[in-house]
């Protein structure tokens, strides 16, 4: 079976390490600032200008005039700090985000990420995410495998308009977990009850299959 939203969140959690600055996209990568280990020291980064975000608010905590770069209301931890845009810009080209988790419409089998709009549809922008999948050390991407029409969204190569090339390091979806190698694509985890010949069913480029593990979520 496939995973769930929140199980692919949790998953998208177990690449925190303590002391790690991460920006989270917007949609489902958002939903990790939950899922934060115990006792783990994680600084998350909004490039609005926040520092030191916390969980979502319980609807005694909803501060309308905070807010992150999704437009969602948020917490703040102690010692959490607010800036300019262009200083949270600074820190993101600068090198100094270790992790950032986003969505995709698409990936490619060399890493490249489209997911900043589909030709013809109304987009309200970039955003932050052409400087993200630059300037982060680490990329990760949580999407569904497939579209709702069943149709392939990990490709050879990406068709709608790219957010960045070569950029991504890990991909984490509701059948499986992937890992971008100079090789190729190379299969690291499934589903509980998912096969590695499904995944590729619904995989286009062909995978590098070794020892595979079940996600444990």
């Amino acid at each position: 079976m496939p995973l769930t939203r929140e199980q692919i969140v949790r998953r998208a959690a177990q690449e925190l390490r303590d002391g790690y600055y991460v920006n989270l996209g917007i949609g489902m990568p958002t939903l990790v600032a939950n899922n934060i280990p115990e006792g783990m020291e994680v600084i998350l980064q909004s490039e609005n200008g926040i520092l030191g975000l916390g969980p979502f608010p319980s609807e005694e905590q909803v501060d309308a005039d905070l807010i992150n770069a999704g437009k969602q209301t948020v917490t703040t931890l102690p010692g959490a700090s607010f800036f300019s845009s262009a200083d949270s810009f600074a820190m993101i080209r600068g090198g100094k985000v270790n992790l950032s988790i986003l969505g995709a419409m698409q990936v490619s089998a060399k890493g490249d990420i489209a997911n900043w709009m589909v030709p013809g549809a109304m987009v309200k922008g970039m955003g932050g995410a052409m400087d993200l999948v630059a300037g982060a050390k680490w990329l990760i991407v949580t999407m569904e495998h497939v579209t709702k029409k069943g149709e392939k969204k990990i490709l050879n190569e990406c068709n709608l308009p790219l957010t960045g090339v070569a950029c991504v390091n890990r991909i984490i979806t509701d059948y499986a977990v992937l890992d971008v190698t100079p090789d190729g694509l190379q299969l690291i985890e499934v589903a509980p009850g998912v096969t590695p010949e499904q995944v590729q069913e619904m995989t286009e480029p062909k995978l590098i299959i070794g020892d595979v593990k079940e996600i444990a979520v």
